[in-house]
């Protein structure tokens, strides 16, 4: 382990550390958001759906395009884009007093997400010996939980579900994040870079289609957006629902805490579970947790008691850490050399879920009414199953390609 340490590059470092921080940023208003939008502007379960919806509509658009982008242009000019843009969005969030200026801004927020975090991970994969990119990826999951540990803790402290001001620090945050990633980049001036000497060097057009062309990665992307619908619930239907039911007079609080929870199991059982899942074919743990969180979702709705609920969210998170411990590893494994940011720009589609799981949550709380609680869950839990199917044809398709494989490179040494 601490050989691995010893490889992770100073730059992979800063994004690491500065994930902490922006995640906790992040955790600590963004979550509240529809809260907010529902106590202080007066939006409906709908409109609360379709602005929180919104920034993951566009990362599905925009993602694909700004991991690309960031093949041709260069990691580096990529994270400066996005990092300035997010500290603009953040303060654009501090001031707005319409809901349509919340619309807007949650828009941009995407668009800076979708360009950011593949890329980020694109530059991680860059520069880490493949020996310690799991390490490497799964340190970067664990900072996104310790951030969102503390940030609901900090939110709720000082009135995010009430107050939009909150976004100021995270502008605040996310301009030192910058400010960082600057330094590093001088120090590492030839890191980042955009490869001029590519040969090959694919247009959009054909970037697009040599990673849709993959049927491994097609069968895990479509698995995947299942696995992001069900996901999405958390942040988005599971707040509205606490805070609109009458049978949970603290429902706020309470969801502050589950948040916390959340990600302290994570950081608990992250390590363990790794090793466990590395024993088996990748895509058999993301199964796993598919129907670990596809089975918290109905039982979300089934209790309505902190005890039980804060049992929901244990069986959710190691769901969670099922699903998404080893997806940046397998993508990378899947890329191509010269299309690594495009690929993880492409995996970007999977927030499709994301799009789909507040205006589904959304539109069936105003349906069916917060009293149909166990029948609107159940739904959710359902449709998160839907993905097993199609991770565990990801798996038979990944056997047969690594078969493939095999023989090429056996036909490849005898004829050498």
């Amino acid at each position: 382990m601490n050989e691995h340490l010893k490889k992770i590059h100073p730059l992979s470092w800063t994004i690491i550390i500065g994930t902490i921080f922006g995640r906790t940023a992040i955790s600590m208003s963004i979550p509240f958001l529809s809260i907010y939008l529902i106590r202080s502007m007066g939006a409906t379960p709908a409109e609360t759906g379709v602005v929180v919806a919104v920034s993951s509509l566009i990362g599905v658009f925009a993602s694909f395009y700004g991991g690309y982008i960031s093949d041709v242009i260069g990691r580096k000019k990529v994270l400066f884009i996005a990092i300035s843009g997010w500290v603009l969005v953040f303060a654009g969030f501090a001031f707005a007093n319409k809901i349509w200026i919340f619309f807007v801004m949650n828009a941009l927020n995407g668009l800076c997400r979708a360009t950011f975090e593949p890329t980020s991970r694109a530059l991680l994969a860059d520069i880490t010996p493949k020996e310690s990119k799991l390490l490497v990826f799964n340190l970067r999951y664990a900072a996104i939980n310790l951030g969102v540990v503390i940030g609901p803790l900090l939110g709720l402290q000082v009135g995010a579900s009430s107050s939009n001001r909150v976004f100021l620090i995270a502008a605040a945050v996310y301009a030192c994040y910058g400010i960082c990633l600057v330094l590093q980049f001088w120090r590492y001036h030839e890191l980042g870079q955009a490869n001029k000497h590519h040969e090959q060097r694919l247009g959009l057009a054909g970037a697009l289609k040599a990673t849709s062309g993959n049927r491994t990665f097609m069968l895990v992307l479509i698995g995947m957006i299942f696995c992001l619908l069900g996901y999405g619930h958390f942040d988005s239907t599971l707040a509205q629902y606490m805070e609109m039911s009458p049978r949970m007079e603290e429902g706020v609080k309470w969801f502050s805490y589950l948040l916390s929870l959340n990600a302290v199991v994570v950081l608990t059982v992250q390590y363990p579970l790794v090793r466990l899942a590395a024993r088996f074919a990748p895509a058999l743990p993301i199964i796993a947790g598919n129907l670990f969180t596809g089975t918290s979702l109905v039982l979300f709705g089934m209790f309505d008691t902190l005890p039980l609920l804060m049992v929901c969210v244990v069986i959710f998170t190691i769901g969670e850490v099922l699903t998404f411990t080893a997806t940046d590893v397998l993508v990378d494994r899947i890329a191509e050399p010269g299309l690594r940011g495009a690929y993880f720009g492409m995996f970007g589609f999977n927030n499709f879920g994301a799009v789909l799981a507040p205006l589904l949550g959304g539109f069936l709380l105003e349906g069916l009414g917060v009293a149909s609680s166990q029948l609107i869950f159940a739904i959710l839990g359902l449709t998160t199953i839907i993905g097993a199917p199609f991770l565990f044809m990801a798996h038979r398709s990944l056997q047969q390609l690594e078969q493939r494989r095999a023989e090429q490179e056996g036909k490849h040494i005898v004829s050498s």
